[in-house]
């Protein structure tokens, strides 16, 4: 039209750095998809349908610590693992970091990501949640290895590992998880493009458990094995809290975690050939409710001195259960693993496994003792491998105007 300027597309860095702001102008995000579905008269358009109640939750993504630790886990997961670019230094990680902040910040309270070009997707947020991992190649690119917790660092080896480069490694974690796999997808997808001038992706595991209202809530997930994983976890509060989050210390410390990723693949074919009593006798524990071979409830304390009538214990001491078990609420881990699934071999044998996740305060006091007796007895062992492996620290949150990181590159 004659006399008209031309409309230039607007960057969402200048967006988000406050260099254009579009007073009055076109509708973004929820007030734009609202519009469409009503008619000129405010009328609600034919076919809507109210928000299914699981679509429109909410978890908080300000706080103190990152949401995605203690937060009740949600049925799908990303787990996404960044090599930052040569050149990536302290400063460029800061404009990275602004920019994951401020789009996760949105999407995972059901508002679409500046310039979002699917922003219809962003508005289920599904319980989404965005948790931020910083490996150590990050603390030595931006030149703060000093404040790197001391225990995140390259586990040792051990003796069950087949560690493959694919799943292994990384300078950056993006864990994305809620109870709909388009919102994680969708969440994905943005933040990667929000990452791409500063990082490549080194590797990208998914994951599920049960979905919302399968069963009822404070159930213990379960492994493609049909065992309950997570029965030992701290409890919420107190006990948690020592266990899992740092309670003190500098502000790049205070209110931070560490986080072990360990891809664990699981050979079904053989497992398939157990009888249920072997099963157990590997587990320790009875598969339907998850109670110890000694007791009859899933929380019932297990008796390792307990003898049967051939006089050998009842709970044998290869177990998983006795090789893993931990009576002190400070050195217990928190395990939020998911299941993976993917594609048979032409012989119709699985590839499936499980995505080990272990929070602690401390990798070195916490996690590594239990791993050393994992790796020297499991009867488990026979039928796990561990194929991917990688440490992170999860530094703590944010305040709202704040991004996650700030403290540690501040």
């Amino acid at each position: 039209m004659t006399g008209t300027s031309p409309v230039r597309p607007v960057s969402r860095r200048r967006l988000l750095t406050g260099g254009t702001l579009a007073a009055g102008g076109a509708l973004t995000g929820a007030a734009a998809i609202a519009a469409m579905r009503t008619d000129r008269g405010g009328r609600r358009a034919a076919g809507a349908t109210p928000v299914a109640r699981v679509g429109s939750l909410v978890e908080p993504f300000h706080g103190p610590r990152q949401a995605g630790v203690a937060t009740e886990p949600q049925a799908h997961a990303s787990f996404v693992s960044l090599s930052l670019r040569a050149g990536t230094d302290r400063a460029a990680l800061g404009r990275m970091l602004r920019l994951l902040t401020d789009d996760a910040a949105r999407l995972t309270q059901g508002q679409p990501a500046l310039a979002d070009t699917e922003a219809e997707l962003g508005l289920l947020p599904a319980r989404l949640t965005v948790t931020f991992g910083f490996g150590p190649g990050l603390y030595r690119a931006a030149g703060v290895d000093d404040r790197r917790p001391a225990s995140v660092a390259d586990l040792p080896a051990f003796r069950i590992d087949r560690l493959q480069p694919a799943w292994s490694g990384g300078d950056l974690l993006l864990q994305i998880c809620a109870d709909d796999a388009i919102t994680v997808a969708h969440a994905q997808r943005v933040l990667l493009k929000d990452s791409r001038p500063f990082a490549t992706v080194r590797w990208v595991q998914q994951g599920f458990r049960r979905s919302p209202g399968v069963e009822p809530g404070g159930h213990t997930q379960r492994n493609l094995f049909g065992q309950l994983d997570g029965t030992a976890n701290p409890r919420p509060g107190t006990p948690m809290d020592s266990a899992v989050f740092v309670p003190d210390g500098p502000p790049w410390l205070r209110d931070s975690t560490t986080l072990v990723v360990r891809r664990i693949s699981m050979n079904l074919e053989t497992w398939d050939l157990l009888g249920r009593t072997d099963r157990e006798l590997a587990v320790g524990r009875r598969l339907d409710t998850g109670a110890p071979l000694t007791g009859s409830a899933e929380h019932d304390e297990p008796d390792f001195a307990a003898t049967g009538p051939d006089g050998l214990t009842v709970i044998p001491d290869f177990s998983h259960l006795t090789r893993a078990h931990v009576t002190d609420d400070r050195f217990k881990i928190l395990r939020r693993p998911y299941n993976y699934d993917g594609v048979p071999n032409a012989d119709g044998h699985a590839d499936a496994g499980l995505i080990f996740t272990s929070y602690q305060a401390d990798i070195t006091r916490q996690y590594l003792p239990i791993q050393r007796r994992l790796a020297d007895r499991d009867l488990l062992n026979e039928w796990t491998t561990p194929i991917g492996s990688a440490v992170f620290a999860i530094p703590p949150g944010c305040p709202p105007g704040g991004w996650v990181g700030e403290q540690v590159l501040g």
